[in-house]
């Protein structure tokens, strides 16, 4: 527990804000240090009464994202003061115009941006973490320090997180994989990256976390045994060459490595690649890429490069300013080992990302990849969509994707997303050519608009004056610009038919003796699944909405069966257990999420992760009032999360139920006579389970078994999992979803 000592506070004070002009290192500069310590005192005084949930106060948490701004980020002046001034204008009396007054209109501007929505749900709203994301996003259209800070307030928000309550800790680090981490990474602040991932997924899962954490632990001195071994003889041979460098060698995150296990379903001893050797060389700019290339030679004299595994991002730099060669070469002891090499100036902007890459912005003298980043950000933000939640969809779809070169017939390089079309191609180059496309030549062979492209493809859209956006255009284009276009066609061209389809229904309608009300314009919509009347009028005027279609419909909602059955895109339905909320439990969640809730809420089991009891879960509080099951580290939950954190409710099993759960476990070995009958026995006749499907492939001698099971709880999984290693031919089996624990 924290104890309040006011003179240890203010000495700590004084303390944090020294280390923070040392990270800075423009302290001497008088006039800089005179507004910095302005802007200190400002903080200080705002937040003078103020203490974080941890009981410590609250401008130690401004002191130190100022510290990472100016030491991790190597931001200047400027961001320094917007980051002691972050959260001064939302949390106390002062407004954008005296800060306005005191610091000028930049740092105002940059304020503004950081500023959160005041309001903790609007009920016209979403998501209020969307349009919170997306206000930031419009700042960025006139300065990206407004990122660089937010980034810097979020790292160090989720390195005291202990202090919050479990679900608050649940919706942070969810918010913070699903869209900080990978902003972070977009901006090539890679140690961020790193850091963001790593904590929320201390908090999503912390058991995997924990487990991780001490295998590294473990290995570590044997590792470094390894590294030094290994790294030996390149020392000798470049120090022999002239070369001034280091090597270092730089362990894989927490995350990183998970990501890996789960993607190829092996244990963490099989995860070799859980370290890199780092060259970093000392050289001008105009001797970076010999000197790269130099260094790689000397590497492969002593270890032979695995085939295809070399990447050259000095000639081709990632979209955000990467740089760096990679190879992959065969150790001394039989291990593949990556071996990274880059200059100083390559490393510092793989490191501090955005802040780096303007340092050295004029050596380069052509656009990078971060300047057609954020072009391509101003341009996503000028789209007319207003909905916050579609924004930010289109936003992690586009621009925190991997990227592709094309090339137009007159060879003009155009950059778009990976796995972009053709007509995306098409309205990259103009809005006309995209909405008159029919076809396309790519490398030279006639292909249709929803061909896929490849890097380094040369396209050449072809075009008719008498073509016109089509629906089916919006499944297979990609990009926010695409998309944003069609989108506006296809508006035009329904709303030109609208008034023909209305009269359509209208006479439809009348035929079949209904009236023509709101009620039943909603069913109709609803059959058809369009989301707006427009939608419903255009397919009227164009026949696909016939009179046995309006009646099935309307026939089938005035039985009263229409407003029970919603379809939601993550979930199937399950029967539900229903429970009965106390009033100011009821209360609280209607005030949060801004619907409606009966006494009794129905508890929905999600199949996407199948939780069980035991399972740490979350609960969504759906639109119909219903609350969806998931575990905390289903993919399905983070994004919850992020977009609706109103809506996430604390959710715990209750004791008191007797219900059986379906999960599913994975079992891979030596295939034998009678392993499947002894696999079976275990779990039927030994622990009295049932099993829902058992699917085994076998290839050779080696087999990999699916078995999906009724289950009580966890205690039933494990004990389970325990007994199954033990029959002879198993040789790895675990719980979908988790790859911990592998092997026997």
């Amino acid at each position: 527990m924290y104890v309040i000592d006011l003179e240890e506070e203010r000495r700590e004070i004084l303390k944090r804000y020294r280390n923070l002009l040392n990270a800075w290192g423009k302290a001497g500069e008088q006039k800089n240090k005179r507004m910095v310590r302005k802007a200190f005192n400002l903080a200080v005084t705002a937040h003078k009464d103020m203490r974080r949930k941890s009981g410590e106060p609250y401008i130690y948490h401004p002191l130190e994202v100022a510290r990472i701004v100016a030491g991790e980020i190597g931001l200047g002046e400027t961001s320094i003061i917007c980051a002691l001034l972050h959260d001064v204008v939302e949390d106390t009396n002062y407004t954008v115009d005296d800060i306005r007054q005191m610091f000028g209109d930049k740092i105002a501007s940059i304020i503004d941006g950081l500023t959160k929505i005041k309001e903790i749900f609007d009920h016209s709203t979403a998501s209020a973490q969307a349009e919170n994301f997306r206000k930031i996003l419009l700042t960025l259209s006139d300065d990206v320090r407004v990122i660089l800070i937010k980034l810097a307030d979020r790292l160090h928000n989720m390195r005291t997180l202990d202090a919050m309550v479990p679900e608050k800790q649940l919706k942070i680090a969810s918010e913070t994989i699903y869209l900080f981490a990978p902003l972070a990474h977009r901006l090539g602040l890679y140690a961020i990256k790193s850091e963001l991932e790593d904590l929320a997924m201390k908090y999503t899962e912390p058991e995997v976390y924990a487990t991780i954490a001490a295998k590294l632990e473990e290995t570590a001195a044997s590792r470094k045994s390894f590294i030094t071994k290994f790294i030996y003889p390149i020392k000798k041979a470049l120090a022999a060459q002239g070369l001034n460098f280091e090597i270092i060698g730089r362990e894989k995150s927490i995350y990183s490595i998970w990501q890996k296990m789960k993607a190829k379903q092996i244990p963490f001893e099989e995860v070799f690649d859980i370290f890199a050797i780092r060259i970093i060389i000392d050289t001008e700019f105009e001797n970076e890429k010999y000197q790269c290339w130099q260094a790689y030679s000397v590497v492969t004299d002593f270890y032979s490069p695995k085939q295809n595994r070399l990447r050259d991002w000095i000639s081709s730099p990632k979209a955000n300013g990467y740089e760096s060669l990679h190879t992959t070469v065969m150790s001394h002891t039989g291990q593949w080992v990556e071996v990274q090499i880059r200059t100083r100036r390559m490393n510092e902007i793989a490191e501090k990302g955005y802040a780096a890459h303007w340092k050295y912005k004029e050596k380069a003298h052509n656009e990078s990849g971060i300047d057609r980043w954020l072009n391509k950000i101003k341009e996503l933000l000028q789209a007319p969509d207003p909905n916050a939640l579609t924004f930010l969809d289109e936003f992690k779809l586009n621009l925190f994707a991997d990227e592709i070169i094309l090339f137009t017939p007159k060879g003009d390089i155009k950059t778009l997303p990976a796995r972009s079309t053709a007509i995306d191609f098409a309205y990259n180059i103009h809005s006309e050519i995209g909405n008159h496309a029919i076809g396309a030549k790519v490398n030279h062979r006639l292909v249709s608009l929803n061909h896929v492209l490849n890097n380094g493809d040369q396209v050449e859209i072809i075009t008719s004056k008498k073509q016109q956006p089509r629906d089916e255009w919006m499944d297979y284009a990609s990009t926010a610009r695409a998309r944003s276009f069609i989108k506006e066609a296809l508006k035009d061209k329904k709303r030109q038919h609208a008034e023909e389809g209305r009269k359509k229904l209208e006479e439809m309608f009348a035929e079949l003796g209904l009236e023509v009300n709101k009620t039943h314009i909603q069913r109709l919509q609803e059959c058809n699944k369009l989301v707006s009347p427009t939608d419903l009028f255009y397919k009227a005027a164009i026949g696909e909405i016939t009179i046995k279609e309006i009646k099935d419909c309307i026939a089938q909602n005035e039985k009263g069966g229409w407003f029970n059955i919603i379809t939601r895109p993550f979930v199937r339905t399950k029967p539900h257990i229903p429970t009965r909320l106390s009033e100011d439990v009821r209360d609280k969640l209607k005030a949060r999420s801004g619907l409606a809730l009966s006494e009794d809420v129905n508890y929905r089991i999600s199949d996407c992760c199948n939780p069980i009891p035991g399972d740490d879960v979350i609960g969504f509080v759906a639109g119909d009032g219903d609350v969806w099951i998931h575990r905390t580290n289903c993919s399905e939950a983070i994004t919850l999360m992020s977009k609706y954190g109103n809506r996430i409710v604390k959710t715990k099993w209750s004791n008191r139920e007797v219900a059986t759960f379906i999960t599913g476990v994975r079992i891979s070995g030596f295939d034998r006579q009678g392993l499947i009958n002894d696999i079976t026995k275990v779990i039927t006749e030994q622990l009295g389970l049932n099993i829902r499907s058992f699917h085994i492939d076998s290839t050779g001698e080696v087999y990999e078994a699916t078995i999906m099971i009724m289950v009580h709880g966890t205690e039933e999984i494990n004990r389970l999992l325990a007994d199954i290693k033990q029959v002879n031919g198993v040789e790895s089996v675990y719980r979908l979803g988790n790859n911990l624990e592998l092997k026997k």
